[in-house]
């Protein structure tokens, strides 16, 4: 079986056992000697081949002293432990003794142990790591490059943006310099310090990869993807540009085994200092929230809204009461600016809504039935991981593809819908991943209350249409790509 590509976090855990079990030779690696005829050609090309390689030895310099390594003493887990008696006879003499047990019983294990890195953000102790990092921490201990250790107090921890800010009790500490995400180019070079597997003050480089990567963790982070080498203890610890400035927190990899392949993600400095300064200053995080549920706009869905190109930020659901639906937005109007700022991307969404102080009002441009309009909303406050989040009778197959069927009392009543069950999907349905099961809400953005009306509106359509499709709790919008079928 192909394996599952996995979203991992970069703690390690159990770091004793990791390093332990690696094995390093004595041995050393010898060029053989340049012939005569070699080594002109050696000589002469070296050159141009380093001035092409960037040096990174003063920013090591300048910033290692800066990054920590974080271990964490977590909760002892209860573990249920079954017990092996089987059935005893009550005339045996342990009866009484083994009654007293039931088949499960708690078995505290011993503390759990995993490590992390971080960076000094300020003289006075003020450091900066992943959240995840101090996750159920019952003592953190912060280790300098020159040895020294101390106890770290966690001043705050955000889950949502994976950022925490620890306080050791120091001063006249080294510090890294803070920079931008905003202004950095894919394909630029960057850098990273910290602890894979415990081994301290590592360092790796590569370059930036993309920006702004939506991950399926549900989190609104846009996150920074590179291809520099993090493992799990990298966790926490900065990311630098070519002018040692820190532009993100390494945070993730995207793997089939758990250790690097080369899609490690960052997240951006710019959002990790809002996220510093209000936990230092409120002891927490407050988001702004639309209460909708958003998708990306690739060319079918654009073609299927009118849009002239992809872009914008898809509302594929609208929590009810919540501040867009009272505003008037409605699933399958496409958002194109927020507060003047153009969308370009659904991930841009969800961070700038975030930014807003839960309360005031907000302007969004939309696009709805291929007419564009300004939307005035009040700005509601996040109280949970979701910001805007990032996805009887029966008819023939027809042009789509689909068999669907109305819902019966009980089924409108559990899902509190109104819509079409489908029943079989075959041709562009099917080739669009519609199955049994879902429930056709819209299409087009156009609610669909019955058979007939669905019929019309497909027949209705171009080439392409947008399904607005429930599985399970979950709502999606679908391209399907009708072609030139008929039916």
């Amino acid at each position: 079986m192909k394996p599952k590509l996995v979203v991992r976090s970069l703690i390690a855990a159990a770091v004793i056992a990791a390093v332990g079990a690696g094995a390093f030779s004595a041995g050393h690696w010898f060029p053989r000697e340049a012939s005569a005829a070699t080594a002109p050609l050696a000589v002469a090309t070296a050159p141009a081949a380093s001035a092409l390689l960037p040096d990174f030895t003063s920013i090591v310099q300048q910033n290692g002293p800066a990054v920590v390594n974080i271990s964490v003493t977590q909760k002892a887990k209860a573990e249920p432990q079954v017990q092996q008696f089987g059935k005893i006879d009550p005339n045996n003499p342990f009866f009484q003794f083994f009654g007293q047990f039931p088949g499960m019983v708690p078995h505290n294990s011993a503390p759990e142990h995993a490590l992390g890195s971080g960076f000094i953000v300020s003289p006075d102790g003020v450091i900066l790591t992943n959240a995840h990092v101090i996750d159920d921490a019952t003592e953190v201990t912060v280790k300098l490059t020159d040895r020294r250790e101390f106890r770290a107090k966690v001043i705050g921890s955000d889950k949502p943006s994976d950022v925490a800010v620890l306080k050791i009790n120091a001063t006249g500490l080294p510090t890294v310099k803070l920079g931008s995400s905003l202004n950095e180019k894919v394909g630029e070079w960057v850098l990273a310090i910290g602890s894979p597997f415990g081994f301290e003050n590592s360092v790796t480089a590569g370059i930036v990869s993309a920006k702004s990567r939506s991950l399926p963790d549900g989190t609104y982070v846009p996150f920074i993807q590179t291809d520099v080498a993090v493992n799990p203890g990298n966790s926490g610890g900065p990311l630098f540009n070519m002018k040692g400035e820190v532009i993100g927190i390494n945070s993730q990899i995207y793997t089939h085994t758990g250790g690097y392949q080369g899609l490690s993600f960052a997240v951006p400095i710019d959002l990790a200092v809002k996220v510093k300064d209000q936990l230092q200053q409120f002891g927490k995080v407050s988001r702004g929230r639309l209460g909708v549920t958003i998708q990306e706009v690739n060319q079918q869905l654009a073609d299927s809204f009118g849009l002239k190109r992809p872009t914008g930020a898809l509302v594929a659901s609208v929590e009810d009461d919540g501040p867009a639906a009272k505003a008037g937005i409605k699933a399958g109007d496409v958002i194109l600016k927020f507060n003047g700022q153009t969308i370009s991307s659904s991930s841009e969404l969800p961070e700038r809504v975030a930014d807003v102080k839960p309360g005031t009002k907000a302007t969004l441009e939309i696009s709805r039935n291929g007419a564009t309009k300004e939307i005035e909303v009040k700005v509601g406050e996040l109280k949970n991981d979701k910001v805007a989040s990032a996805a009887g009778s029966s008819e023939g197959h027809g042009r789509l593809g689909l068999a669907v069927r109305p819902l019966s009392p009980d089924e409108r009543q559990q899902v509190g819908e109104k819509g079409l069950v489908v029943e079989q999907a075959s041709g562009p349905a099917a080739r669009a991943g519609i199955q049994p099961g879902d429930l056709v809400l819209a299409v087009n953005g156009t609610p669909v209350k019955s058979v007939a009306q669905l019929r019309a509106l497909v027949a209705k359509s171009g080439k392409t249409l947008a399904l607005l499709i429930q599985r399970d709790s979950g709502k999606i919008f679908i391209p399907v790509d009708l072609g030139d079928s008929q039916g």
